[in-house]
């Protein structure tokens, strides 16, 4: 699994149901992360991906150090599937997409993904609706910007 995660003043995502705008979640301070599961994912992966989430420490104390984590500030949840995230560009200029998850995995991962995130935060993680159209809407804070990858552990 591969994840994106941005520090965000604000966020929100919204699905369109033809011309009808539908806000699926909105958030304030707090963190805007996109998943991309992988054929071969685990449930350790997504354990693994959540409990660091959920503990990374990108938001600034009282001297202007990156040393709280989202929990520390207060702060709100959103995790938004993105396929793309599972792209590779080694060949050529059109992006493959062969590593990225089909529905019968990516779905269930992205779900637990989001549920063991919640319990290891303590915070409801506002979700935008698998394999949707969505339009996200943020202003990264810093910008402060991480990417992890379970695979590489780093």
């Amino acid at each position: 699994m591969r994840l994106v995660i941005q520090r965000v003043s604000r966020a929100s995502v919204t699905v369109y149901v033809g011309d009808t705008p539908n806000v699926t979640a909105k958030i304030g301070k707090g963190l805007l992360i996109l998943v991309g599961v992988e054929n071969g994912d685990t449930d350790e992966d997504a354990k693994w991906l959540a409990n660091k989430t959920a503990g990374m420490r990108i938001f600034s104390d009282e001297n202007d150090v990156m040393s709280l984590s989202v929990q520390d500030v207060g702060g709100e949840l959103i995790a938004v599937s993105q396929f793309t995230l599972t792209a590779s560009t080694k060949k050529g200029n059109r992006p493959s997409y062969i590593r990225a998850a089909g529905h019968d995995l990516a779905v269930p991962m992205y779900d637990k993904y989001c549920k063991l995130l919640e319990e290891a935060s303590g915070i409801k993680v506002g979700r935008g609706i698998f394999g949707a159209d969505m339009k996200v809407d943020l202003l990264n804070d810093g910008p402060v910007t991480i990417i992890i990858d379970s695979k590489l552990k780093e």
